[in-house]
C-alpha cells in the first residue's frame, strides 16, 4: 500500500489546478511547491494546456529556461498588462541612455579638471612682471610678450634688413 501512494508533496502546478501530482508530471520540475505565485501568474497569462504543450514541444534542456521567460513576462504583463516586459526592457534602455550621458559629462568635466590643474594659472601681476622683464632688455623663456620678437630683441637689426 505505501508503494502505492505518492510521498512528495504536490508541485504548485498540481497544487493550484487541484489534481493529483504524479512522478511523471510536467510541471513539477519548473514549478517547485515552495513558487505557488510563480505558476498562478503563468496560468493566468498563458493557461495551463498552453504551457504544458509548450513544455512538451521543446528539447528538455531548454525547458527550464522557456519556464523562467514565461514566469518573468508573466509576472511583466500582470504589472503592465499592454507593454509587458518590453515596457520594462525599454525603461531600462532609456535608464542606460540618460546614464551614459550623465557619465560622459562627468567624463568631460573630470578631463576639463584635469587640465585646468595640470598647468598654472597666469594672473595679472605675472603678466605685469614679464612686461617690465621685456621693457628691461631680458628675455623669458617661458613666455612671449605679444609684441616682443621672438627672433631677437635689437630694433637696429629689424631697420638694417629692409
Amino acid at each position: 500500500m505505501a508503494s502505492s501512494s505518492y510521498s512528495n508533496p504536490p508541485c504548485a502546478a498540481c497544487k493550484f489546478l487541484r489534481r493529483k501530482c504524479l512522478p511523471s508530471c510536467t510541471f513539477a520540475p519548473y514549478f517547485p511547491p515552495e513558487e505557488p505565485t510563480k505558476f498562478a501568474n503563468v496560468h493566468k497569462i498563458f493557461g495551463a494546456s498552453n504551457v504544458s504543450k509548450l513544455l512538451n514541444d521543446i528539447p528538455p534542456h531548454q525547458r527550464e529556461d522557456a519556464v523562467n521567460s514565461l514566469a518573468y513576462e508573466a509576472e511583466a504583463r500582470l504589472k503592465d498588462p499592454v507593454y509587458g516586459c518590453v515596457g520594462a526592457i525599454s525603461f531600462l534602455q532609456r535608464q542606460v541612455l540618460h546614464l551614459q550621458k550623465e557619465l560622459d559629462a562627468t567624463n568631460a568635466d573630470l578631463m576639463l579638471y584635469d587640465v585646468s590643474h595640470s598647468f598654472p594659472v597666469l594672473s595679472n601681476s605675472t603678466f605685469s612682471s614679464t612686461d617690465a622683464q621685456y621693457n628691461g632688455g631680458e628675455s623669458n623663456p617661458g613666455l612671449l610678450h605679444p609684441h616682443a620678437s621672438p627672433w631677437n630683441n635689437d630694433s637696429s637689426n629689424d631697420s638694417k634688413s629692409m
